[in-house]
């Protein structure tokens, strides 16, 4: 598929998928002009020991308090009264 038009997306929507996961590109044409380019969704990598590793370390250094699910209700609960009142249940 060298290109796609604007009416063509509701007849050809099978083609075009197939291309997206051959991994092309096609240019979406509207009106003889080139308006944008549809292109495959880039496929996130699963998170390796190495990664989550590097996450709970970047964690630590942040030094967080450790707040109870019970804090964090009361927290939240103040928050939600200071911006919406006394409305909210």
């Amino acid at each position: 598929m060298d290109y796609i038009t604007t009416t063509e997306l509701r007849t050809k929507s099978k083609e075009l998928v197939k291309e997206l996961e051959n991994g092309n590109s096609v240019p979406l044409v509207h009106r003889s002009k080139v308006v944008g380019e549809i292109r495959p969704r880039i496929a996130a990598k699963p998170l390796t020991e190495a990664d989550i590793n590097e996450i709970l370390r970047i964690g630590e250094k942040l030094n967080l308090p450790k707040l109870s699910h019970k804090e964090r209700e009361k927290i939240y609960r103040k928050h939600l009264m200071k911006k919406y009142g006394k409305g909210l249940s």
